[in-house]
């Protein structure tokens, strides 16, 4: 078995009986052990079979995937990347765990992410970092990076991720695989380990674009568990993939393409340009309307993230306190030593440099100037991705800014490394669906670019319909 396969490969080799569940499960097992030393890619294996199986015909049936460990998988260790739960074992399963259980899903492991998804390189894991399977001295991005390196390493046919700020989106173009940020609410954040709860998304890498809409019609859906999740239908992904593009109207932002005055230095760079202007004249080949829009606040959206984002951070990582569940220290005499002890010791710098920002902003004094005035301002970036897609079916541009650096280019630099994430952040800040698909290599490195594309809140099906016959045409 040398085959880098897809979930229709799978499907159909089962169907075929070319190969057993069992054997295609022992050929994902065994190559993880030769390969994931270099990679740092799974921080744990599992060999327990699924025991849930109930969907007959599902698709998904025995097909062997990964899982960012920020998802519960009931009796297995969940660490978030983090010492504070290096031994907390899951006590029941995460929704899209039990969806993909009911499915047939095989879980191969928990992958590497930065620590409780903080940050855009797996540089942040309490557990060392992630290396990108095409050039091992550069990152795969994150805080998803496992997940993408696994993916593109054929080290698992599909993977789950999560995306707060582009966590699934940045290391899919790092990687060159296809990475899907549903609409906030389609997909249940049950059993996910929270960062921000406003902005927290659970999505599917995967090797291709049908792939990625097979394993969305799995795992969306209302959940009795998460209030925020929405009573919709959830449609065939699959069934209108191949329905014509031809005028449909796509928006191209100018503030995507040009950097405000004094900060050309951290615009796009030129090949990522290239890359995706190529890809704009190819939708314009497939007869999509090409047309110029302007989303005016997106300038204003990685800083609106910054307040927002540890705000949310600092009551969510409240939780972990050394008493209820994770690692307490056992240096402490007094509760509050307990407290402060515990937390010094299992949160790395990232978790504790946001902590300090949130409770900054939410302090009594602060709050107006900063959480309240972030708030505003990310109803004002909602208000023009309304307005453009009053306009516009879809809205595409870069994925990120840059190819793939190289670990520890950008570690020092916080502020430089959150710029990582210019372009995927507005689309959490509205709730909005987006996808992130490979658009070939940078003409100067070498090195793989990503095409974003964003739709209309539960607009799934245009987004990926419109995905998928861009890259069916440009594979042809």
């Amino acid at each position: 078995m040398t085959k880098n396969y897809t979930i229709k490969d799978i499907s159909e080799g089962l169907a075929k009986k070319e190969f057993s569940a069992e054997e295609i499960l022992s050929h994902y097992s065994n190559k993880i052990g030769l390969e994931n030393k270099k990679l740092n890619a799974y921080l744990s294996t599992l060999d327990f079979q699924n025991s849930k199986f109930k969907i007959q015909n599902s698709s998904l049936a025995g097909v062997p995937a990964a899982i960012k460990d920020n998802m519960l998988i009931d009796g297995t260790v969940a660490t978030a990347g983090s010492k504070i739960l290096e031994n907390y074992t899951s006590a029941y399963d995460a929704t899209v765990i039990d969806k993909l259980k009911k499915a047939g899903v095989q879980f191969l492991g928990k992958t590497n992410m930065d620590e409780f998804a903080m940050g855009s390189s797996v540089e942040n894991s309490a557990f060392g970092p992630t290396k990108n399977p095409h050039d091992l001295e550069r990152v795969p991005g994150g805080s998803s990076g496992g997940s993408a390196a696994a993916v593109a390493a054929d080290l698992c046919v599909f993977a789950l991720g999560s995306d707060t700020g582009g966590s699934i989106r940045q290391p899919a173009s790092f990687c060159g695989v296809v990475g899907l940020k549903p609409t906030y609410g389609r997909v249940s954040r049950h059993g996910l380990i929270a960062m921000s709860s406003s902005l927290d998304q659970i999505g599917p890498i995967t090797k291709n674009v049908y792939d990625t809409a097979l394993v969305l019609n799995t795992i969306c859906g209302q959940d009795k568990f998460d209030s925020t999740t929405v009573s919709r239908e959830v449609p065939d992904f699959t069934k209108n993939l191949d329905k014509s593009i031809k005028g449909l109207r796509v928006g191209v932002p100018k503030e995507y393409f040009t950097a405000p005055t004094g900060r050309q230095d951290e615009g796009l760079s030129s090949e990522v340009r290239i890359s995706v202007q190529n890809y704009i004249s190819e939708l314009e080949k497939l007869g999509c309307e090409i047309s110029e829009i302007s989303l005016p606040h997106s300038e204003y959206a990685l800083a609106v993230y910054y307040i927002i984002m540890p705000s949310e951070v600092s009551s969510n990582l409240a939780r972990f306190d050394g008493i209820r569940y994770g690692h307490s220290s056992q240096k402490s005499k007094t509760l509050l030593e307990v407290y402060e002890n515990s937390r010094s010791e299992g949160f790395g710098a990232e978790p504790k440099r946001r902590i300090m920002l949130g409770t900054f902003a939410l302090s009594s004094g602060y709050y107006d100037a900063y959480y309240l005035k972030a708030q505003k301002v990310r109803s004002l970036i909602k208000k023009d991705f309304d307005n453009a897609f009053g306009k516009v079916d879809i809205i595409v541009g870069p994925t990120a800014p840059t190819t793939a650096f190289k670990i520890g280019e950008k570690s020092g630099d916080p502020l430089s490394m959150y710029l990582s994430d210019i372009y995927t952040v507005p689309v959490n800040l509205a709730g909005l669906p987006a996808i992130s698909i490979p658009c070939g290599k940078g003409s100067e490195s070498g090195l793989l670019v990503g095409f974003q594309i964003i739709a209309n809140s539960f607009d799934e099906e245009t987004l990926l319909r419109v995905a998928y016959q861009l890259e069916n045409k440009l594979k042809s």
